[in-house]
């Protein structure tokens, strides 16, 4: 399947488990430079926060380039191959997301083809592979004592529940009140304008 990355399937639509084992990011995806709108964004950022054009249109490209990338990998028990086809990646690793910049190896970086197909290979030959050991009790990381006491602690009125798939889920406190937690549509959604989430990541 081709995608156009700032596009609907591109961002908007969950691959998980067998319906997505790997996802090749070609280039960069950067803004259209020549729309008036971005041009006002980048003028109002340039005069209002002293942010330039270049440090902005990079931050946001990767953090588009990251979304592309996640659509393989929607929880803790999923896997997949995750393929940056473009050199420039490499100067920008530190603007991607940390979950991303901890799976890159540097052995694994400026590939050739054959070496790339190789590891995917070998990547997922291992995946395959049955669990071991305490692998195959679930994907739950709570022992029977945990559990007993999360249960002792509903019972008596001083634990949550939480009810729903983990995407969109609320939370209830034990006697059925909705608590504080916030309700969202989409995993995906942003609480902060891109001006703030620039102005708090670390660009040294």
């Amino acid at each position: 399947m081709l995608c156009v990355a700032r596009g609907k399937v591109s961002e908007g639509i969950d691959f998980d488990h067998q319906y997505g084992r790997a996802v090749i990011c070609i280039g960069v995806p950067f803004q259209y430079t020549e729309s008036r709108i971005l041009k006002a964004r980048l003028e109002f950022l340039r005069e209002n926060y002293r942010i330039r054009e270049n440090d902005f249109l990079s931050f946001d490209a990767m953090r588009h380039a990251a979304q592309c990338l996640g659509r393989v990998l929607r929880g803790k028990d999923d896997y997949g191959i995750m393929v940056l086809a473009d050199k420039r990646f490499t100067r920008k690793r530190t603007q991607l997301p940390q979950w991303i910049r901890e799976a890159i190896l540097e052995s694994e970086t400026n590939m050739s083809t054959d070496m790339a197909v190789a590891a995917a290979k070998k990547f997922l030959r291992t995946m395959a592979q049955p669990l071991e050991g305490d692998g195959k009790d679930g994907i739950s990381s709570w022992s029977y004592e945990d559990l007993r006491k999360h249960q002792k602690k509903v019972a008596a009125g001083e634990g949550r529940i939480y009810e729903g798939d983990g995407i969109g889920s609320m939370i209830m406190d034990a006697d059925g009140v909705e608590g504080t937690g916030e309700v969202r549509e989409s995993d995906d959604e942003y609480d902060v304008s891109d001006e703030e989430a620039f102005l708090a990541m670390d660009t040294s």
